[in-house]
Formats: C-alpha cells, structure tokens, sequence
C-alpha cells in the first residue's frame, strides 16, 4: 500500500500537490482560521474547482453533454455567489480525488500488459545446416528453422520437438500445476519454460502468429472492450441540472427576488449526491482490506453485485497448486509400502523434478531416515536412476520402465488405471530390475474450497470450473465440490470465449484465477479476483480484486458486501435527492435563505457520510 502511495507521488507530483494544499487549506477553513479577510478554501476553489469547471464547460459546449462536472460546476459557481466558500472547496476536493484515483487504475492496468509483454523471450538459438549454432532475435526466427533450447530457457516460438527428451512447464499458457513430459513429434508454445532436458526443434508458429503473442492481444483487447459504468450521479446529472435551473428561473421570473433563485442554486448543491456512491465505495473498501481483500477497481464492487456466475481456475485458486503424495502401492508381497516410498524419496533426493521434490517432501514429515545415495543419475523427460542400500531404484514415468525392459504387472496396471482415472500423476518404482509399485501424486484441494463454494450458492451464486488441466483431474475435483459446470483442457482464448458467450446471453461473469494465462479472462469478466499470495504479478495486474492471503472463503462475504453497498448506495442517493427537492421547494416559498439552504445541505452530507461509515464494520450474516 505504501508501495503504491510512494509510486503515485512519483508519477503524480503536481496533482498530489494541489491535493495536498486543497485538504490543508480545507482544514484551515474549517477550523475558522482566516489569513487576513481570506478564507483559505478559496485554494482548494482554485486548485480544484477550475479543473472542474473547464471539464464542464467543455463537456457542454463541445460535446453537449451534461454530466456530473456540470452539476458540481453550477453548484460552485453558486456556493462563490453566496460565500459559502468551504462548500464550494469541499465538493471540489473530492470529485478532485475520485479522478485522480480513476487515473492511477487505469495506468495500473496498462502496467500489467506491460509485464506480459515482457515475457517474450528476448533471444533464439538457429541451428544451420551444417550444425553451427547461432544466437538471433527472437523476432527474427522464420517457420521452418531448426532451433535448440536448453534447460532452463524460455521457448522463443510455437513449434515440433525434433529430437531430445525433457519436461515443458507450461503454466504460462494452461495453467497445469506440473510440467509435462515431450519428446519427438509433441508440439511446445512460445512462453513456456524447458525445465531439464536440452531439444532441438522446428519453428512453426513465429512472431504475431504465436501464442504468447495471441495472449498478450487477448489481454490488450479485452481491457479496450470492458467499459466502465457510468455513475448513477452523472445518469441523473442532466434532469437534476434541468429542473434546478427552470426551478431558478421559474422563482425569479414569478417572485422577481433573484435571492430565492440564488437560494434554489444552493440548496440543489450536490454535494450529499457527490458523496453518496464514493463514501459508500471507501467505506466497503475498508471493509473488504479488513477480510484480506485489496479492491483495485473503484467500481468493482459495483459490478460484483450484478454478477450471478463465478467461474474458477483450479491450479492455485480452488488447489494450493503444488502435487503431494495421496497414495503408496507396493506390488511386491515383502515391500511394505512405507519401504517403497523411502527408497523412492531416497532417489529422489537430487531431482529438481517436482514430482521428486513432492516425494521427497512427504517422506521428510514421515521424521524416518533415508538411505545412502550412489551412482546417481537424472533422466530428462523420464525420471531417475540411483543405488540405495545396495538396490538399483528407477524412479520415473512408464517410458523410463519400459526403456529398461521392465514390464508391468496386471495388478499394478489396473492400479495405476484408476489412479490416472482420478487425475493424478504417477511416478513407477523399479527395484532391481523388477516393477516394485508406484506413488500416486495429486494438486491438494484447499480445505476451505467446498466452504466458499457452498456458501456462493447460498448467495445465489452459480460456480463453474474453467481448467486448463485434463478431463481427469478437473472431474477429480468436481467429485468433491458443488460446481454447476465443469469445463476442462481451457486454453486462454477458451476461457475468454466462454466468458463472452455468458455475458453475451446477459449472465455477468466474475472471474477468480491465479496465472499468466488467466490475465485475458480476468480482464474480460465483469470483475476479476486474483490469487494476490501465489499468484502472478501480471494476474493481479489484470483483475479488479486480490485476495491477500489466497484465503478464498472471504468470497462469500465479498459478494454480500457489493450487494449491501449497492443498497446503501441506493439508499444515499435516493435521500440526497429528496434532500435536494424538499430544499428546492422550500426556497420556492421563501423559506429558505442562503444561509440555512446552506446548512440544510450541509446536514444531508454529513447523514449520507455517517450512512455509509456503517459498511466499515458490516459483516454477513452466515446464512448456512
């Protein structure tokens, strides 16, 4: 948060500035310090208030289009008129720093594009014919070239492995939680990450046409496409200008006084109506950042009150996004499976493979001791080779068993069919040239997930599960959550599409994902909820709220809360306006003057602002 307030100080100097002084010069006035026959808050006017007028001015001469700026335009000129000059600075102040905060949303939003951008990979490695290795740019690769890569670099364009062996890691694009194994023939995408193994392979798909560069124009293009709302102020700016005016002129051309059309002017002073939505707004703000909630969007909670469908990425949001091991299975009668898996993990000691790194941390919390490592060797694309305790242990996919003339038993095979039925990994386990069993992994489902959804549905939320995972695991979790549609294998383009499609049938969309490849989705949903602990920098970037902590049961109270704010909005608003016509009538009849038109305004501000304070500490009642 200081972070941000130390960047927008930066980037901002001047308004900052002018903003500063205004709130200084305000608090002055307001404390009935004078300088000399000056009311300091004639500073806050002029800092604030000619900006406003200009928009105004501009806005209804050029474009004809009477909006809010107008509305507070009349209001100031009229509070100068009468010398309500505090009146005139306060209004000024805040729709001063509405925009200014308007202003710093949108350019964090173009940042985040700008991060995305930034994963194109930057260099290629060409092969020639006759061998020799050359390093170009990477927008200078043609289809048809034979590039290497080597362990640990990013794939520079969408292309066919040629030869070599080794594991993708391709959550930039998918959203899977584990790499996936290639070879020859399998096809790998610019943007993701080789992780060990070193491959040759053929350009297909280069610069526009690939498909980090399709995801950053889908990220581009869905932030062009999503408009903001319109305030219910400025819907209603128009007729409010209209009916105050006419009532003006109306009074003085019946009664001849022009104080009672002055007095008309004042009292319509919007300022309870300019308060009504951003009070309410910072208030539920403070509200959410108490459950772990950073709203971005000022409007986000706005939106999230009109959505019906929530629609979840599962690696990392409704998951913690990381494998561990559900089950051991030894296929040997004299192996125990606690055996199995500590000379499994003892193998697997030195693998940066992270379904190694899995075993190897489940084993640790066991507290038993691993056996002593020899002749270790790791296997791209396959898995591991190592002595311990005097056995040669393979540790690996089905390939690497194969590879060595290892077959695999009936019973093990219909186990390892179920496994893979329930979307898990496996790792096979060979001891001493015999098929010994396997370790079955899996993403572990966060404990509060069947909470947080249940308690959406009783909020009337519909929940959907875009995946990019197979038909396997996303059923896996489907099995154990109430969700309402399940769709898997969801490349980003899929989830925008499917995004687009709801809200195209009138069924606003909130977005909840944790990756680069959820950016374009989160961008194009009404609202979009990042993962603000372990998800990505450029997804927080692209959505309108960020969960702290990844704690996802604070949904359900988040979805409350927008539709309690709507309905204090509402209810600030449609009071300011009774307010201001009672006013209006009242000064029709003279029984008003300026100066307790003034305090009768004043009064309505400072009921809509105590109004919306009560959303500070609103909770929602548990309705389970």
């Amino acid at each position: 948060m200081l972070t941000g307030v130390r960047q927008w100080l930066r980037e901002e100097p001047r308004q900052a500035a002018a903003l500063g002084a205004s709130a200084l010069a305000l608090t002055l006035s307001f404390l009935g310090v004078r300088i000399g026959w000056l009311d300091p808050a004639w500073l806050a006017v002029l800092l604030c208030g000619v900006p406003i007028l200009r928009e105004g001015a501009e806005g209804l001469f050029t474009r004809f289009d009477i909006r809010a700026d107008v509305l507070v335009s009349l209001a100031l000129v009229a509070s100068v008129i009468i010398g309500e000059i505090f009146a005139a600075g306060e209004v000024a102040f805040i729709m001063q720093l509405g925009a200014l905060l308007e202003e710093r949303t949108v350019a964090r939003a173009r940042a985040g594009i700008e991060r995305l951008v930034h994963l194109r990979p930057r260099t290629a490695r060409r092969l020639a014919e006759d061998g020799a290795e050359s390093v170009i740019p990477a927008e200078a690769v043609q289809a048809g070239d034979t590039l290497r890569v080597l362990p640990g670099e990013t794939i520079p364009v969408d292309g066919l492995i040629l030869s070599g062996q080794t594991a993708i890691d391709q959550s930039v694009m998918t959203g899977e939680s584990l790499p996936v194994d290639k070879g020859p023939g399998d096809e790998v995408s610019s943007g993701t990450v080789n992780q060990f193994g070193a491959f040759d392979m053929r350009a297909v798909r280069v610069g526009e046409d690939s498909a980090l560069q399709r995801m950053i124009r889908l990220v581009q293009s869905a932030d062009a496409g999503k408009a903001r709302i319109v305030r219910l102020a400025d819907r209603w700016a128009t007729w409010i200008v209209l009916t105050a005016l006419l009532a003006a002129a109306g009074t003085w051309l019946v009664t001849g006084e022009a104080l009672r059309a002055v007095t008309i002017l004042v009292v319509f002073c919007p300022c309870a109506l300019v308060l009504a939505t951003p009070t309410a707004i910072m208030a539920a703000i403070g509200n959410a950042t108490r459950h772990g909630v950073l709203v971005k969007e000022g409007d986000a909670l706005e939106r999230l009150a009109r959505v019906r469908t929530v629609a979840f990425d599962k690696t990392g949001t409704l998951t913690f996004g990381t494998p561990g091991v559900v089950r051991v299975h030894s296929a040997l009668p004299d192996l125990t499976p606690d055996e199995l898996l500590r000379l499994t993990a003892s193998a697997e000691q030195r693998s940066e493979h992270p379904l190694g790194k899995a075993i190897v941390r489940h084993f640790r919390a066991t507290a038993a001791k691993a056996a002593p490592v020899e002749d270790f060797h790791m296997l791209p694309g396959r898995g591991v080779s190592a002595r311990c305790d005097g056995r040669q242990v393979l540790a690996g996919n089905a390939a690497l068993l194969s590879g060595h003339g290892i077959s695999l038993p009936p019973e093990l095979e219909a186990e390892a069919r179920a496994a893979l039925g329930q979307g898990q990994s496996l790792v096979y386990v060979a001891l001493d040239g015999k098929a010994a069993g396997l370790v079955a992994l899996a993403d572990q489902l966060r404990p509060t997930a069947g909470q947080t959804l249940a308690g959406l549905r009783r909020c009337g939320v519909e929940t959907v599960l875009l995946t990019g995972d197979s038909d396997a695991a996303a059923q896996s979790v489907a099995r154990q959550l109430p969700l309402a549609d399940v769709r898997a294998h969801c490349l980003p383009e899929d989830k925008l599409r499917w995004i687009r499609q709801q809200e195209a049938q009138g069924r606003p969309v909130c977005m909840i994902g944790d990756g680069i490849n959820d950016a374009p989705a989160l961008k194009t949903a009404l609202v979009g909820v990042a993962m603000g602990g372990a998800g990505s920098d450029i997804a927080v970037e692209a959505a309108d709220m960020a969960l702290v902590q990844d704690d996802i049961r604070e949904l359900p109270h988040i979805f409350a809360l927008a539709r309690r704010t709507m309905r204090t909005i509402t209810c600030n608003l449609s009071f300011s306006m009774l307010l201001n016509f009672a006013a209006i009538f009242l000064a029709m009849g003279g029984l008003l003057s300026p100066v307790s038109g003034a305090l009768v305004h004043n009064a309505g501000s400072v009921l809509v602002i105590v109004n919306s304070a009560l959303l500070l500490h609103w909770q929602a009642r548990d309705r389970g």
